[in-house]
């Protein structure tokens, strides 16, 4: 009775090396494609700087806005542009010519 657990033993010792080897493999495979793994990391760096990105170009367009809006409160020429060009308003004494807009140019008709 006393032999059946010393041969468990050696036949536990005699496999522990590719039990081992078989936990490492795992624990690499779990580390490069698991849920927090090499992949999962690199993309969400990749959509880190992207978002990045598109908050910077959002923060530049929200600073041209707000010029927009402090021109429009403050800037007479601003004022005037907007006014002659949107609304069609004029100086006293001035006449307003409004040309037609171009028609787009088609193309060229070629004659055999």
């Amino acid at each position: 009775m006393s032999e059946l657990p010393k041969k468990s033993k050696k036949n536990l010792l005699q496999y522990a090396p590719y039990l081992m080897g078989v936990f490492v493999a795992m624990l690499l495979v779990h580390d490069i494609f698991g849920t927090h793994g090499y992949l999962a990391m690199r993309q969400k760096r990749q959509e880190i700087q992207k978002i990045t990105q598109e908050l910077e170009k959002l923060n530049k367009e929200n600073l041209e806005l707000q010029q927009d809006v402090q021109d429009l409160k403050s800037d007479p020429e601003t004022i005037r542009k907007i006014a002659r060009e949107e609304y069609g308003l004029a100086r006293p004494n001035e006449k307003i010519i409004k040309l037609p807009a171009p028609k787009p140019a088609g193309p060229p008709v070629v004659k055999p």
